[in-house]
């Protein structure tokens, strides 16, 4: 059962949205320095890279990373893949026949290619979510929606519609995947944020995995 890592590996060149802090990792002992071990110095925002996005993000009083259940991170996500030139997921993308009941919807879009090329920097043409497919997401019962890219809103955006429209329901934002090896299709999510106790809460990097489900590795000639 073949296992994908989706997450953006967390380095000093890492794009980060613009006004979030930027990724510093520096060395406070080193054996080579002739101290008893080696340890770093992580400073960057609770939304680097892979990273989920709690309610208390975008509404007073939401719940915070901590309280996040394990029964949303965990299970059952179907990768739903945009054409290249989809510069939105918006509501044609995500009809009754191509959700099929799926409580995860991860959307996999050109947005995964701009991680082979993170000196590049931020990105102001990704894909985004729609307000209007995330109305229809929230209606639909998922319980988390993850996007390949810093944000599922729109860059520049005067409000955040995206955004509340899906954590004011409850949906776990999942955002900074990377799909480039992920082909669409069903598979069992797991998705652990840092259980960050302090600070406001709104949201964790995460380690992201997507395991093959056993009909995924027939249809692939895998056993």
């Amino acid at each position: 059962m073949r296992i994908y890592d989706v997450t953006v590996p967390i380095q000093t060149h890492t794009p980060t949205f613009p006004g979030d802090p930027g990724v510093e990792i520096s060395t406070v002992l080193a054996l080579a320095r002739g101290d008893a071990a080696n340890v770093s110095l992580l400073h960057f925002g609770a939304h680097t890279a892979t990273h989920v996005d709690a309610p208390a993000h975008f509404i007073a009083g939401g719940s915070t990373v901590a309280e996040m259940s394990l029964d949303t991170l965990i299970g059952p996500a179907r990768v739903i893949e945009l054409p290249p030139d989809a510069d939105a997921v918006r509501p044609e993308h995500i009809t009754p026949e191509k959700l099929q009941n799926a409580e995860r919807v991860l959307f996999k879009t050109r947005n995964s290619d701009f991680w082979g090329e993170p000196d590049k920097g931020f990105r102001h043409d990704f894909t985004y979510i729609t307000p209007e497919a995330a109305q229809i997401l929230a209606a639909s019962g998922v319980r988390l929606a993850g996007i390949d890219y810093l944000s599922v809103e729109k860059f520049g955006a005067e409000s955040f519609d995206t955004h509340t429209t899906l954590l004011s329901r409850g949906v776990i934002i999942l955002e900074g995947l990377d799909l480039r090896a992920v082909e669409a299709g069903l598979y069992e999510l797991i998705c652990l944020p840092l259980k960050l106790a302090s600070g406001c809460g709104d949201g964790a990097p995460a380690r992201v995995i997507l395991r093959e489900l056993n009909h995924n590795a027939e249809r692939n000639g895998e056993q």
